[in-house]
């Protein structure tokens, strides 16, 4: 059997609303404005992004606005009617994103939950529950008008909290629309009270829940929801993220915060190569095969404006390796008569325009740029007409010879010093680990994707600072590096990192530059490239998944075809090579959440790609919260359950993303981790949202690069133990029908538990159970399991199979055995 099997779950399972905020660039690293030789318009794509709240009606405006172009993929927030966020724009694209329908937002304009009661409830009127459908022998029950997902509980910054999540099965009713009411209760045996309207969620025209998260003095100890419709239901209020372990950095002697600040790619990969020749006894440098394009483009210049006449010209070398030195000046001669030439000497290109029998001058942009292509010697690679134009302007001369530039000269303000290296780059990943023969469950940490997102990089690099330094003085750190084998990507985009260091902060994508003549021209250079986490292959954008675009510029464009990237390709050949690898976490910012698998969506029907069993959902739902528990463990950052579970519910549909195809393709246990999440300010009352690159410096309270850095590698440090622990588990799980085998008058209502997470396997015609019988299943997304309506006489059969792989009483379900679980249940007339 493979060591991961499905598993199931049986407790309630979190909620949907994302609260990320668009980064603001840090304290003088805004973006330089270069400056290309030759073009008579402002680089546009250069000017300084002005973060402007925006408000979408859903999810196909979000895909719309992203696929024409836009940076709206982080600081999104759903909300009852829609979604909020913040778009990267200039000026003339905020124009353009109204005249989509986009709302622009005012400063003071942000949904926030309601603290009023009732809030019209009762004008909705109420009718009774539908009746219940009579099962057959056996079935799922008909579940109830209205369900409690989960109603969780928990503290921050002295400030209490309650989160509730309550589903009814009349939610898509729009006529009048279902409103929930929800009631809580002051503590043990008080009664219920201070009625608020829940919000009601639809993404991509699907109903999802209604919620509510609101400020709480005292604890509750039940919440009462009712639905419109009539259903009422009561449930338990949990506790979220208490009564964890301390984290590693309380045991004594304990070493951390060796982070300083930011470090751009040369300083990750010169210290994860250190750290391998420092510690040869416990670390080692993978490189990974595939080349990235590297910190490199070819030179270019736009000449002549914008119009018809303009001609756009790219080197055929690297603008270090030659490119930057080529000059094309346009011509005119005197006379008559004259036919269109390319004239070069050296690097200097010069186009004798033609003329025509009355000495006008006759070339038109179309026409020089072909001549450029197949007269310049080899040194111009593409000439082609501005963008979409067909060229057909007559091309006039330059005042002087303009110089080509690859742009990458140019130095933001607050870049650090030094030249970065050109050419092709190569990625190391340190591997940690005192065992690395494949003995050991291996746990891969994929940072900076996304290049603007620098805190990812700090947050990896400080775990292996933790590991190493504490490996001989600390306890719990050397079973890690026992029980473990660790592999950090301490960058996964270094090309894109650097161009976000040095040249324009808010990239977020590679290099690689797929883009046609009509998005070539230097322009559009900060909109070049890939997003690397849209390139994968399950739940594709190439297989009509939501959230990858197909548009080059595009914040989210999935490349060309799938795995079309090397930085893409070089995951993939980490976890086939190493098929130790069973635990995965792509950490991202910024945003607060946590994630797993469904991650993308179909958009017509919001059909997800396959959600885990319930017993990977209930591992992931645990991990989660042992993970959470060390975040708020430093400085008390609650990541909030609405931020926790399915990406595509938590956020918005990512296609292609990595997570989904290392879990669906490899049975790795994959994460995506937001670092950077809001934080509660007592002091405002309000949750005071992260930035792509907050000052490193800041309030120990609130958002700095150097307190994220900290508290969330906590987190990651609490995986590597989960990751050992699962490793070393050698228990079999347990299982029981609930509530159970015995005679019964008229029906009964059944359903299975687990002393763990863990899958299980059942049937009930009497066959012997196998991996290919039915799974026991969630009632609904994010709920938890089953409840089957026994009507007639019916013995179950069943084994569970725990995360470990570890399967109930040791029955082998590929063989004849008969040590599996069975409980008949007699119904008598």
């Amino acid at each position: 059997m493979r060591g991961r099997q499905p598993r199931i779950v049986f407790f309630a399972m979190s909620a949907l609303v994302a609260t990320t905020f668009v980064a603001t660039a840090p304290a003088g690293a805004d973006p330089a404005k270069p400056t290309a030789t030759g073009s008579e318009e402002a680089h546009h794509a250069d000017h300084e992004s002005n973060h402007v709240r925006i408000k979408l009606t859903g999810s196909d405006m979000l895909d719309k606005v992203v696929a024409a172009g836009y940076d709206v993929d982080h600081g999104l927030t759903r909300v009852p009617d829609g979604i909020e966020g913040e778009a990267h724009v200039d000026a003339g694209q905020v124009a353009e994103l109204k005249a989509m329908g986009v709302r622009i937002l005012g400063e003071n304009e942000r949904f926030t939950w309601s603290d009023v009661a009732d809030g019209g409830f009762r004008a909705a009127g109420a009718r009774a529950a539908q009746p219940l459908a009579q099962p057959a022998q056996v079935t799922e029950a008909n579940a109830a008008t209205v369900r409690v997902v989960r109603a969780d509980w928990f503290t921050t910054k002295g400030q209490g909290f309650l989160y509730v999540e309550a589903r009814t099965t009349e939610g898509r009713q729009t006529n009048p629309i279902v409103l929930m009411q929800l009631e809580n209760d002051s503590g043990v045996g008080t009664p219920f009270g201070s009625a608020r309207t829940m919000s009601r969620f639809v993404d991509s025209g699907q109903y999802m829940f209604h919620r509510n998260l609101f400020k709480l003095d005292a604890r509750p100890d039940q919440i009462k929801v009712t639905s419109s419709t009539g259903g009422v239901t009561t449930g338990k209020v949990s506790n979220w993220l208490e009564g964890a372990p301390p984290p590693l950095t309380d045991n004594p002697g304990y070493r951390s915060d060796f982070i300083d600040g930011y470090k751009h790619p040369q300083q990750l990969f010169s210290r994860a190569e250190e750290i391998a020749r420092q510690y040869p006894d416990i670390a080692e440098i993978v490189y990974l095969p595939h080349k990235t394009n590297g910190y490199q483009r070819k030179s270019q210049a736009t000449i002549g404006g914008t119009g018809q006449a303009a001609v756009v010209v790219s080197s055929a070398a690297w603008g270090h390796e030659g490119g930057n030195d080529v000059t094309v000046e346009f011509v005119e001669r005197p006379g008559a008569g004259l036919p269109l030439g390319v004239d070069v000497s050296g690097k200097a290109v010069r186009v004798l325009l033609a003329k025509d029998a009355n000495g006008a001058l006759a070339s038109t942009a179309a026409q020089v740029a072909a001549a450029l292509e197949t007269q310049s010697q080899g040194l111009i690679d593409r000439a082609h007409p501005y963008r979409s134009n067909a060229g057909t302007g007559l091309v006039v001369p330059t005042s002087a010879p303009v110089a080509l530039s690859d742009f990458l000269d140019q130095k933001r303000v607050g870049a650090p010093e030094g030249e970065v290296p050109r050419g092709e780059a190569t990625i190391p990943v340190l591997r940690i680990g005192k065992h690395r023969d494949g003995r050991n469950p291996g746990v891969l940490i994929q940072a900076q994707d996304h290049a603007r997102e620098w805190v990812p990089a700090t947050t990896t690099l400080e775990t292996a600072e933790r590991l190493v330094h504490n490996y001989k003085t600390d306890q719990e750190t050397k079973k890690i590096v026992q029980d473990t084998d660790i592999f950090l990507v301490l960058s996964n985009n270094p090309d894109g990192a650097n161009y976000s260091f040095y040249n324009y902060a808010s990239q977020r994508k590679n290099l690689t530059n797929h883009c046609e003549d009509a998005n070539a021209d230097p322009d559009r250079r900060n909109s070049w490239g890939v997003d690397l986490n849209r390139n994968y292959r399950v739940g594709s954008g190439h297989d009509g998944y939501a959230g990858g675009s197909t548009v080059c510029t595009s914040g989210t464009y999935q490349g060309p075809e799938k795995l079309s990237e090397p930085e893409s390709k070089n995951i993939v050949w980490l976890v086939e090579k190493y098929s130790n690898i069973k635990f995965m976490m792509s950490v991202h910012s910024n945003g607060g959440q946590l994630f797993w698998q469904p991650g993308a969506y179909i958009a017509d029907g919001r059909v997800t790609t396959p959600r885990p069993p319930l017993g990977d959902e209930a591992f992931y739902w645990q991990s989660a919260g042992r993970i959470l528990s060390q975040v708020k463990a430093y400085r008390e950052t609650v990541v909030t359950p609405e931020n926790v579970g399915g990406s595509s519910d938590v956020l918005y549909s990512s296609a292609g993303n990595v997570r989904e195809d290392m879990y669906h393709t490899y049975g790795i246990y994959s994460f995506g981790w937001e670092v950077g999440g809001s934080i509660y300010n007592p002091a405002t009352g309000n949750w005071q949202g992260g930035s792509f690159q907050p000052a490193w410096e800041g309030n120990p309270a609130l958002v700095s690069g150097h307190s994220e850095t900290m508290e969330y590698a906590n987190g990651i440090m609490e995986m590597f133990r989960i990751a050992a622990e699962w490793g070393k588990d050698k228990k079999k799980p347990t299982s029981e029908l609930v509530p159970g085998g015995g005679r019964y008058t008229g029906s009964v209502d059944v359903r299975f538990e687990t002393s763990e997470p863990a899958t299980i396997y059942y049937t009930t015609d009497g066959s012997r159970p196998t991996l290919q019988s039915p799974r026991y299943q969630a009632t609904e997304f994010r709920e938890p399991g089953q409840v089957f309506r026994v009507t007639g006489t019916t013995t179950f059969r069943w084994f569970s199979v725990d995360a470990s792989g570890n399967v109930e009483k040791g029955y082998d379900p590929e063989k004849n055995g008969r040590n599996y679980r069975s409980a008949t249940v007699t119904i008598v007339k």
